[in-house]
């Protein structure tokens, strides 16, 4: 119970006090001079007499950690960028008949699931390091930890399927046209694939959706706050582990390693194909284009990897490591800080990462962008 405890007052803001005070002004020091310092636990009852965990730290006011002044900023960038880059990717997939094919499917699906999350949890969540506690109720609490998993859930789908896709199209493409079509009928086949990606990520997500909660957190006998937490105690107390590992090996390491398996395929196969004389020359564009838009997917699995890496290796630690209560350290804060934005970040990236890749959707986007913007004025 008292580990539990103090994993729960670790994971949900609690910080120890530095010898130097912080100060917003100073934020690179401040970040690093934080220290950790011992801590006991005491339980106490509300007038409820409903027990709420309590942990004596000495406590370091919002006010005075940089956090709270860095990531609203943030957040701020990723709602802007989000917004204008996976909004305009939709109208132009929408509105511009060239640009509706297989991969840019796909693509869609992505863009609407990173849109999704930026409107519905990023506002939410932006405030997890500017308020002391959960302000949105109860209901929102589940809402924001079920469209987070959701949006997690379709996007590492997705890259799977779209990662499948380019394989087939570069290997073995016969295979591909046979078992899809073409035309209309791939076109028709790859939504019914999104389709079913986004039922599956439903159905993941509704564990958050069913269990996340209000709890109750003493920050002293005195003071108590109410936090929104995923992992209700009913649960079992070994629910939070098995659902950070299964949150990593279900929306992280087997997606990535079944995507590794199929771009090394690609390579193998690209490397053998340049080796052998006498293709005729509509059948080598052909195969070049293909093999731009597996960059573009590559890049988009690469940002995604790079996104999601530092939040999993902070809640594997955490969670795993036995003795990370007692060596939850600066390092740590900042890891678990720099994982948080890096996770919502991501839903930004995929926009900005093909406005560099692809020339036809570049041209596009800076003429929609420019006409809203031209029109707003």
């Amino acid at each position: 119970m008292m580990s539990s405890v103090t994993s729960i007052a670790m994971d949900m803001e609690m910080e120890t006090e530095s010898e130097s005070p912080l100060s917003p002004l100073n934020v690179t020091q401040a970040l690093w001079e934080l220290a950790m310092s011992t801590t006991s636990e005491t339980p106490f009852s509300d007038d409820n007499n409903n027990s709420i965990a309590v942990t004596e730290i000495s406590y370091v006011p919002y006010a005075r950690r940089p956090e709270t002044y860095i990531v609203p900023i943030l957040f701020a960038i990723i709602f802007v960028v989000g917004v204008l880059g996976n909004g305009t990717l939709i109208v132009v997939f929408l509105s511009v008949r060239q640009m509706r094919n297989v991969p840019n499917t796909y693509i869609l699906s992505l863009a609407l699931a990173d849109l999704l999350v930026i409107l519905t949890t990023v506002p939410l969540v932006s405030t997890v390091y500017t308020f002391e506690y959960w302000p949105w109720g109860s209901f929102l609490c589940s809402v924001s930890e079920f469209m987070k998993d959701v949006s997690i859930g379709v996007s590492v789908f997705t890259l799977t399927a779209l990662s499948s896709d380019r394989y087939f199209a570069i290997v073995d493409p016969l295979r591909k046209f046979h078992a899809h079509g073409g035309g209309r009928r791939a076109t028709r086949m790859t939504l019914a694939i999104a389709v079913s990606i986004w039922l599956l990520a439903i159905v993941c997500g509704l564990p958050a959706l069913i269990g996340s909660n209000l709890k109750p957190l003493g920050i002293s006998s005195e003071k108590s706050i109410v936090i929104c937490y995923p992992y209700p105690d009913t649960w079992g107390e070994n629910y939070a582990k098995l659902m950070v590992m299964l949150h990593f090996l279900v929306y992280y390491a087997i997606p990535l390693v079944i995507i590794a398996a199929f771009y090394v395929m690609i390579a193998l196969h690209l490397m053998y194909s340049a080796s052998v004389p006498g293709e005729m020359q509509g059948a080598v564009r052909q195969v070049r284009a293909r093999r731009k838009v597996a960059v573009t997917v590559l890049a988009f699995v690469v940002i995604f990897g790079i996104c999601f890496l530092p939040y999993h290796v902070f809640f594997l630690w955490f969670y795993y490591w036995p003795t990370a209560q007692q060596d939850y350290n600066t390092f740590w804060h900042v890891l678990r800080i720099f994982g948080f934005c890096m996770s919502f970040a991501n839903s930004c990236a995929n926009p900005v990462a093909l406005y560099f890749v692809s020339g036809a959707f570049r041209k596009h986007f800076n003429r929609y962008l420019f006409i809203h913007i031209t029109a707003a004025e």
